[in-house]
């Protein structure tokens, strides 16, 4: 019997597609290593997301494709995930300790924004990343509320503050740092100004992902995030409504202007289901988010129903996703943090720290 060849086992490997990736592990190059020896097959594969809740049922369906090969034992599937620093917008400075920002945005506020927020954070680190969060919205941050964290960040130099700790998430917010009966009566310079400081005065601990939950709107703060914060991509959360999917659009396109890529669109609040007889309605609309996506050539990255218990859970400082981690609503964020994941690990690289920097000097 002639042996297994790497070439068969590429092509069983290929009759698999990666619903994340949208394509096959081969020519997503995630196939680092396929050994073979006599009737036995090993496989090694780096993904470049975080998938921990997929794994199992991917490496089921590989290796019902090798063994299927004639002459084949055995099949072993191994995964590993690695994730790397995307490309940004061009003469924005890197922050230290962070390789990817992501900028959770909307057009207007009360579409559950910063709900969907945390709870993506949460989700990509439960799929095993390292994962933080900065809650941008300086006059009505929530994000303390909702991890339920109303501790002060420490600051071991005098200069830069630690981040606070929830659930594994790093988080820094002003709502760390004053009273939260104190109103931000803020200018627009100001505001900008504390935004860049939370940004970069706080020692993020070598996180693969730093959501950034921005207010709603595309006024002065979103502009600071376009000029000075190196932003790998962004989402736009909306409802079904009209109104909401007028005003997403505009999101959208100061995204598209400020050449910082748009991930996908994420339609919140998109069906009710009645607690009491288990009937579905559309209230805010159908299929808004969807319609948005394929206008402006986006994806769509999912839609999460309006439920109480996201609201409950989030105010009392357990989002779903810690809340109840196998709960159909924690099933769908998990979807779309490895959507959200595998999209960005398909933008190009940056390269820029494995070139050598080249001083001049007069001699």
């Amino acid at each position: 019997m002639a042996d297994v060849s790497q070439q068969q086992v590429e092509t069983a490997l290929k009759a698999v597609i990666d619903p994340y990736l949208e394509q096959d592990l081969v020519a997503a190059k995630a196939v680092k290593k396929i050994t073979t020896d006599g009737g036995k097959v090993t496989v090694d594969i780096e993904l470049g997301y975080p998938a921990k809740g997929y794994i199992a049922d991917l490496g089921a369906k590989l290796k019902e494709k090798v063994a299927a090969i004639a002459g084949v034992k055995d099949v072993a599937i191994n995964f590993s995930s690695k994730i790397v620093a995307h490309g940004v917008q061009k003469g924005v400075k890197p922050i230290e300790g962070v390789r990817n920002i992501i900028a959770v945005a909307s057009g207007k506020g009360g579409v559950g924004k910063s709900t969907v927020a945390v709870n993506l954070a949460l989700a990509l680190s439960a799929e095993g990343a390292s994962v933080g969060i900065l809650d941008a919205d300086i006059y009505g941050p929530s994000q303390p509320t909702m991890l339920g964290s109303k501790m002060k960040p420490e600051s071991k130099d005098g200069k830069s503050l630690e981040p606070i700790m929830s659930y594994h998430l790093q988080s820094m917010s002003i709502g760390y740092l004053v009273d939260e009966e104190t109103p931000m009566i803020w200018r627009g310079p100001m505001v900008t100004q504390a935004l860049e400081q939370l940004l970069r005065d706080t020692n993020w601990q070598d996180l693969d992902y730093l959501v950034i939950d921005l207010p709603p709107g595309t006024g002065d703060v979103q502009l600071t995030l376009a000029q000075k914060v190196p932003v790998t991509g962004a989402i736009i959360v909306t409802t079904p409504q009209d109104i909401a999917l007028l005003d997403a659009r505009k999101g959208l396109k100061m995204f598209e202007k400020v050449d910082i890529p748009v991930l996908g669109v994420i339609e919140n609040m998109s069906t009710h289901i009645c607690s009491k007889c288990g009937h579905e309605e559309h209230i805010f609309g159908e299929g808004g988010g969807q319609r948005m996506s394929e206008q402006n050539d986006v994806d769509f990255l999912g839609a999460l129903p309006l439920d109480m218990r996201i609201r409950v859970e989030t105010d009392s400082g357990k989002p779903t996703v810690v809340a109840d981690p196998e709960c159909r609503i924690s099933q769908i964020y998990r979807d779309i943090a490895r959507r959200v994941a595998a999209k960005l690990s398909l933008k190009k690289k940056d390269f820029s720290a494995k070139f050598p920097s080249i001083v001049i000097q007069n001699t």
